[in-house]
């Protein structure tokens, strides 16, 4: 886990600088005021950029020019800053990363507006790039593309059954909404896209994207975890904001179904409380109902499950080491 971290650091602050080359002052100064600045500040606040990172692992994992990926990583990374400007306003959310979110501090008009900016700087990245013929181009925008509807559907379960009140759902359920929601984008893709900016062969790419859509998955699974047994310094988010919000998460489905005190959680999971008392009692039933052990074990498997195949299918590297190191990270990882 400890590689892959490092990988992290040593790599995010020169992809900090090139992301920050997309983001301009526009035509006119209140452009800079209105929506560059903000989107910009916005994506300064990165996280550990591990989704353009994973992307350019793949690309070095099946023999490329890790330079080679580096504005379709940045098309991805594009997207995730979009994702969570507009997942923040779908949420009423208030901070993201200790900081206000974008609609508080800026509005909700321009923070959507800005979104929007981030969205169409996706394909646009890529047809822009004069490093890639254009049939890799399409390739790459074909996935892109795809992604983007996935996510897209994945949200909209997840608001869905939240608007409508549903915990009439499956583990099942779960797994189609947090598989189109972030594994997507999280992993598969990002995997994929390197691969085939890297000249991987189809296997590769296929097992690559395997690969990234089970570590997306149990990064979903843990991030969710993270939320309601983390710290609220450690998940740099609201802490247990998944039980305010009544988040249909892996954790809270299988709870309903094995716990004694169903009732009384789907009435914690409705209040929409913030009550730090009412909030650590959901968790103590979820907890006490093996749910979130669940979880972990779900996640520890699927990793264990998709490294077997991508030893067998991609050649030794440094770049594999620390792919599976990265899965490894992903359901360990603290915040």
């Amino acid at each position: 886990m400890a590689d892959f971290e490092n990988y992290l650091i040593d790599s995010a602050r020169a992809f900090d600088n090139y992301l920050s080359t997309f983001f301009g002052e526009g035509t006119h100064p209140d452009m800079a005021r209105y929506l560059y600045g903000p989107l910009r500040e916005f994506s300064e606040n990165s996280g550990k950029r591990h989704r353009p990172l994973i992307c350019l692992l793949a690309c070095e994992a099946v023999g490329g020019d890790a330079k080679q990926a580096w504005p379709a990583a940045a098309a991805i990374e594009h997207f995730h800053t979009a994702a969570l400007v507009h997942d923040d306003i779908e949420d009423s959310s208030l901070t993201r990363r200790d900081l206000p979110c974008m609609h508080i501090a800026e509005g909700i008009g321009l923070a959507i507006n800005a979104g929007d900016l981030a969205l169409s700087l996706v394909c646009g990245t890529v047809v822009h790039d004069p490093g890639l013929d254009d049939t890799t181009k399409i390739r790459v925008l074909a996935e892109l593309v795809d992604m983007t509807s996935r996510t897209i559907e994945g949200q909209a379960l997840d608001i869905g059954w939240a608007r409508d009140g549903r915990f009439d759902l499956t583990i099942d359920d779960y797994l189609t909404m947090a598989n189109h929601k972030t594994a997507y984008y999280s992993g598969g893709i990002p995997l994929a896209v390197g691969a085939i900016i890297g000249g991987g062969s189809t296997a590769q790419v296929e097992t690559l994207r395997a690969f990234g859509m089970a570590a997306g998955l149990a990064f979903q699974i843990q991030d969710d975890v993270l939320n309601l047994c983390g710290t609220a310094e450690s998940t740099k988010k609201d802490f247990r904001s998944d039980v305010t919000e009544g988040k249909r998460t892996l954790v809270a489905i299988h709870a309903l179904r094995n716990t004694e005190k169903r009732e009384r959680l789907l009435e914690l999971l409705s209040a929409r409380t913030g009550d730090t008392a009412l909030l650590a009692e959901a968790v103590a039933i979820m907890e006490g109902a093996g749910s979130i052990e669940f979880a972990r074990t779900y996640a520890i498997d699927l990793i264990s499950a998709a490294k077997v195949g991508l030893i067998e299918s991609v050649p030794p590297s440094p770049a594999r080491e620390l792919l599976g190191s990265m899965a490894d990270f992903f359901v360990e990882r603290s915040s």
